[in-house]
């Protein structure tokens, strides 16, 4: 948790700073919470497979950027990066939900526990056996 808050507010501190002009459009990134995911019952030694991310995009100024995936031994921190226009009154509330995916082979034995941020220090925790 403590590598994605340094993380966050790193990436935070090097994407918000302003401007002299006021009119012009600011752009910083925001990690966003996990809806859901879809993850399979169980992965095959060797094999990869799509994990698949529903988030919320709360306005037109969002958009996503990337996945937040950090590794750490048969964990998995995942969640979503969108990148946020500011600056303008012109954003339209969505609240909309969106998806992503990603693949992931499964390169060891053992289990993959997926950690998917719901925001604050809350986790939907899935693990996923692997077979051979």
């Amino acid at each position: 948790m403590k590598k994605f808050v340094a993380y966050y507010l790193l990436v935070s501190f090097i994407f918000s700073c302003s401007t002299s002009d006021d009119s012009a459009q600011d752009v910083y990134y925001e990690i966003l919470p996990v809806e859901s995911a879809i993850v399979p019952d169980q992965f095959h030694l060797g094999d990869t497979y799509e994990i698949t991310l529903t988030y919320i995009r709360p306005s037109t100024c969002y958009a996503f950027n990337n996945i937040y995936f950090v590794q750490e031994a048969n964990e998995r921190t995942v969640a979503v990066v969108a990148y946020v226009v500011s600056g303008n009154n012109n954003c339209e509330t969505l609240n909309e939900e969106m998806e992503t995916s990603f693949n992931l082979k499964a390169t060891q034995s053992g289990s993959y526990i997926f950690k998917f941020w719901q925001g604050g220090n809350n986790y939907m925790v899935v693990e996923v056996p692997v077979v051979d």
